[in-house]
């Protein structure tokens, strides 16, 4: 059984949601901690895929924290795939918020060694290969050699990052990214509307994890 974990005081949250508000927003900070949201979201995409019963064939990533994840399939389960792995790092956020306000904070990493470990698995010959297997040997390290309290704080920096670089990915892929097109081709709706819906999430996931993580 998971030991629960007190939250952090809400000044605390607050001074974590700021810090990696900044480096979410400089870009020479924001470099390398864009493949982990890279990675959740292509994780989600095949997580989704996998659920829905579709085919994952493999997931290329990047040394540009670009991602693919080529699926085998048609129809509406493939559009449900695409929407919901757009949204999949500021879900995963929104999912750890809740579990940190149960006093879970330490099931957060855990929950994303487990998405990191379906990356691994399906990853295709890319730079993935070595930036995944770093990020979760990051994550062990935490779990195995840290105290309580520096996991409380690692998760919080984990969900912060998730919330804020949902955010951040809408807002920098815009009405043109592949998956507004590969949506518009799909349903024949406007792409414009599909970022829309994009941007809106993540910034509901943003504003109810937010709350979440300082006042619980």
């Amino acid at each position: 059984m998971q030991q629960l974990h007190l939250p952090l005081s809400a000044g605390e949250s607050a001074v974590i949601g700021i810090i990696v508000g900044a480096v979410v927003m400089i870009p020479l900070l924001w470099a390398p901690f864009a493949h982990l949201t890279t990675m959740t979201k292509e994780g989600t995409h095949a997580l989704i895929a996998v659920i829905l019963g579709l085919t994952v064939t493999e997931i290329v990533l990047d040394r540009h924290h670009d991602g693919d994840t080529s699926i085998v399939g048609e129809g509406l389960r493939v559009v449900l795939v695409i929407i919901i792995g757009c949204l999949g790092p500021s879900l995963f956020g929104l999912g750890a918020a809740r579990l940190i306000s149960f006093g879970y904070a330490v099931a957060v990493l855990w929950m994303l060694v487990v998405l990191l470990l379906l990356v691994l698995l399906l990853l295709g010959r890319s730079f993935g290969l070595i930036t995944v297997p770093v990020a979760i040997a990051l994550l062990y390290l935490i779990l195995r050699y840290t105290h309580a309290r520096s996991e409380i704080i690692a998760a919080y920096a984990v969900t912060w990052l998730l919330l804020l670089s949902g955010v951040r990915l809408a807002i920098a892929h815009g009405i043109h990214s592949d998956e507004t097109a590969a949506l518009r081709g799909r349903t024949h709706l406007p792409g414009s509307l599909w970022w829309l819906v994009w941007l809106a999430g993540t910034l509901g996931a943003l504003v109810v994890g937010g709350k979440l993580l300082i006042v619980g």
